[in-house]
């Protein structure tokens, strides 16, 4: 089958079978069929070479098919790949043991899932079992995944709307400012929060926030869950984002990297104390067929040995810092199309002064080479998030690649005026 012949044949499919107004939507933007993923590249089926900024919207913090990981993982494909839930697994013990030396505070007991929704499913539910209570204080604009549980506390309501009622006894404050965490009282089983605001915007709070939400929590007598699906791990410049402020949650989540980018792996890790409330009186309060599974753990375990060798960390911070710079003088040749860069590490967006303009600099940025989307709560932030393996060349290219975009997008703005 020739290229234009295999990208029809998909094209259709995705059309009839999967999601039809989605498959005219990436048309539009110019994606292909993805066939190699290579380090910090993606392949597709023209045989054209994208540099990936979009990451698998964080999933590939060590590149695609990192070989130490790849190699991990067929190793282990020659004992024991799922679990036959009756025995215990070497790899589960392992990760958990290295999850809990790793993660900030008192964190030590990992349930492990399959995705970042499915780690926050079990933190509302632990939670609310932790404390009896139902009142859980979540924060507009944000995102913790698409499942019942977790969509109830995803401050946008253009997802929720149409799936109402759900999980009752959700509230929603303004991200970032102190004075909404007034909302945490007797009440409140948690507060649910992003370290940094990743679907919504890369939204970075003010320093202090993070602190006076774990003040506000013990005051109260509630549950801190940090969600750090898309900040964890590497991605803005520090182990967990929340170490940047030094503060530890009661619960925190885990995806997207833990799979170093080739199985599907998520992790809520909790303290002890709130696992002998849950799981205390019966040891089956919560389960998962496929999670912890030893293929999952295998990669997670390559994947955290490469990140505490500390390199993709500084990486991240200092090529996060570098990118930052170039959009930022990117900013300065075109203010009244581009109104803001923020970030932290290589979890950076650049925010357009109106709408739809992202998605013609999205399709710029395809013939250019490089790949990149808008944020789900925030259509007028395009994010940044390349592996954090990216080199200084490949982050100047992609630097490169935005302010010719931004220029011919200027262009066609004053041909459609």
């Amino acid at each position: 089958m020739d290229a234009d012949a295999l990208y029809q044949d998909v094209y259709d499919k995705y059309c009839r079978y999967i999601n039809p107004n989605l498959a005219k939507l990436m048309g539009f933007a110019g994606f292909g069929v993805e066939m190699v993923g290579d380090g910090c590249y993606i392949i597709d089926h023209e045989g054209r070479k994208y540099l990936d900024c979009l990451g698998g919207y964080g999933c590939f913090t060590f590149g695609h098919r990192n070989p130490r990981i790849i190699q991990a993982v067929k190793d282990q494909l020659d004992t024991i790949t799922l679990s036959g839930k009756a025995f215990f697994s070497k790899n589960a013990a392992d990760l958990a043991e290295k999850l809990a030396n790793m993660a900030p505070g008192d964190l030590q007991i990992s349930f492990f899932s399959n995705s970042g929704t499915e780690a926050v499913e079990a933190a509302l539910k632990f939670a609310k079992a932790a404390t009896g209570r139902v009142k859980i204080v979540s924060t507009n604009g944000s995102y913790h995944g698409k499942t019942i549980g977790a969509l109830s506390v995803t401050g946008r309501e253009k997802y929720r709307k149409k799936f109402e009622p759900l999980m009752p006894g959700a509230c929603f404050v303004e991200y970032g400012d102190t004075a909404g965490l007034s909302a945490i009282d007797s009440e409140t089983a948690c507060f649910i929060v992003e370290p940094i605001q990743g679907e919504g915007g890369i939204i970075v709070p003010p320093d202090g926030y993070l602190k006076a939400a774990r003040q506000a929590c013990d005051k109260a007598g509630a549950l801190l869950i940090f969600d750090e699906v898309q900040s964890g791990l590497g991605r803005a410049g520090y182990v967990f984002a929340c170490n940047h402020e030094d503060v530890a949650p009661d619960i925190m989540t885990l995806a997207k990297a833990l799979g170093g980018g080739v199985i599907p792996l998520g992790v809520t890790i909790f303290t002890q104390a709130i696992y002998d409330k849950v799981f205390g009186e019966n040891p089956m309060a919560h389960t998962s067929t496929f999670g912890g599974n030893p293929l999952a753990c295998r990669a997670g375990l390559a994947a955290m040995e490469i990140l505490q060798e500390g390199e993709v960390v500084r990486n991240s911070a200092e090529m996060g810092k570098r990118m930052k710079d170039g959009f930022l003088a990117v900013q300065a040749k075109y203010p009244d199309i581009l109104g803001e860069v923020r970030g932290r590490g290589l979890m950076i967006g650049v925010e357009f002064t109106m709408d739809e303009v992202g998605e013609l600099v999205v399709a710029q940025l395809m013939k250019r080479g490089v790949c990149v989307a808008y944020a789900l709560n925030n259509p007028r932030v395009l994010r940044f998030e390349p592996p954090l393996i990216i080199t200084a060349e490949q982050v100047d290219h992609a630097v490169s690649a935005f302010d010719e975009s931004l220029a011919e997008t200027a262009e066609l703005l004053v041909v459609l005026a």
